[in-house]
């Protein structure tokens, strides 16, 4: 069954997270009617329903704050996820945010001749179609958008549990078990503390470089963007991790040559893990893991450890070019806009696909609706 949409906002809006919401809120506040399509069946279901327990979220509660609705004076200056997530809930209500649930967008292209996006969606678990239409089109949808685990020959052997870093949810059951926790970001190395601390023996696969800090320093490195060149906040930065941290990688972290704050990659947040590491309690493995076989996992030095699950911390795809038909080139095979600007051509906008997280997202939030509302007051009929 196929219908159209009776609703004919000015703005479609794909991701009900934190991008989508803002841009809706920034647009609604300007008086211009928006439709979030969102295939989940909840705002915010990042953090609802795809985070780990223990979750806190790394910046302050100033920087993770979106538009026009701070964080209450009594919050902790660093959200849990659920209190986040509440958050989000109250920031949509407080806003009257206008989404469908359960919609997940198969196809939207540019229509030249009547210069608008239609949009093809269906309902989650009954199939039942709906075309939209709108002047502008926002791709909110984040950068994680699609779980990623890598194919490793002979993973089906493997008789204990299997799960990506958005299955996992704490160490509960794991006491004395030796877990394997392959990916060293932000998820993959507080995944292996939660693990040490709930007891089990856990290894971590650092087969890359990155930069790892503390919170005070990252917050202290965004705060000083706004007064120094990156090059000098990057000196700081590298000067400070170094008093706190020492020769990580004596220790199999191994930093890149170039500052955190001038490459988009994003640095880790160290929460404790680093000190289970020094002390032997975390056993990092700095090569990949290549075969399986039954519960021996084989890695690319040819050494073999048994383990009895595994823990896949490798990231997410972005989805955003298998339905966007006009515009997906300017999606890095990152997930991430290869351009600063979140404007594109024929109304299409990029909300946080910058790689600058909650905070960057606030940005494109106001200047998408401050663009939108513009131009909708260049036209006649407006």
């Amino acid at each position: 069954m196929e219908k159209e949409g009776a609703l004919r906002p000015e703005v479609i809006i794909v991701g009900a997270g934190p991008s989508g919401l803002a841009v809706s809120a920034c647009l609604s506040l300007r008086g211009v009617p928006s439709l979030i399509l969102e295939r989940d069946d909840c705002v915010g279901s990042t953090w609802r329903k795809r985070t780990y327990d223990r979750l806190i979220l790394r910046f302050t509660k100033r920087a993770t704050a979106l538009p026009h609705a701070p964080h209450a004076a009594a919050a902790p200056a660093y959200l849990p996820r659920d209190d986040f997530a509440d958050y989000l809930d109250g920031y949509a209500a407080r806003f009257s945010v206008c989404s469908r649930l359960r919609r997940e967008v198969r196809v939207a292209r540019f229509d030249a001749e009547h210069r608008r996006w239609d949009v093809e969606a269906v309902a989650v678990g009954t199939g039942e179609a709906e075309r939209l239409a709108a002047r502008f089109l926002v791709v909110g949808t984040g950068t994680y958008d699609e779980k990623f685990v890598p194919e490793v020959p002979g993973i089906e052997t493997f008789p204990g549990r299997v799960v990506h870093a958005s299955e996992y949810r704490s160490a509960e059951g794991m006491k004395g078990k030796s877990v394997l926790v392959v990916g060293c970001g932000n998820s993959g190395m507080e995944i292996a503390l939660d693990l040490a601390e709930g007891g089990a023996i856990t290894s971590i696969v650092v087969r890359s470089e990155f930069h790892i800090l503390t919170k005070w320093i990252l917050n202290l490195g965004v705060m000083l963007g706004f007064y120094l060149p990156i090059w000098m906040i990057d000196k700081l930065v590298l000067l400070l991790c170094y008093l706190v941290f020492g020769d990580t990688s004596k220790h199999g972290i191994k930093r890149p040559a170039i500052g955190p704050f001038a490459t988009s990659a994003i640095p880790v947040t160290d929460v404790g893990t680093y000190k289970k590491i020094k002390s032997g309690e975390i056993q990092v493995i700095s090569t990949d893991m290549t075969t399986v076989h039954g519960n021996a996992v084989e890695f690319a030095d040819g050494r073999q450890h048994p383990f009895d699950a595994i823990v896949f911390a490798t990231g997410y795809r972005s989805g955003i070019k298998r339905w966007l038909q006009d515009g997906g080139e300017l999606i890095g095979d990152d997930g991430l806009l290869k351009q600063r600007n979140p404007k594109a051509e024929n109304g299409l906008y990029y909300a946080g696909l910058s790689g600058t997280g909650i905070y960057g997202s606030s940005m494109d939030a106001e200047f998408i609706a401050a663009d939108i509302s513009k131009q909708l007051q260049l036209q006649p009929e407006h």
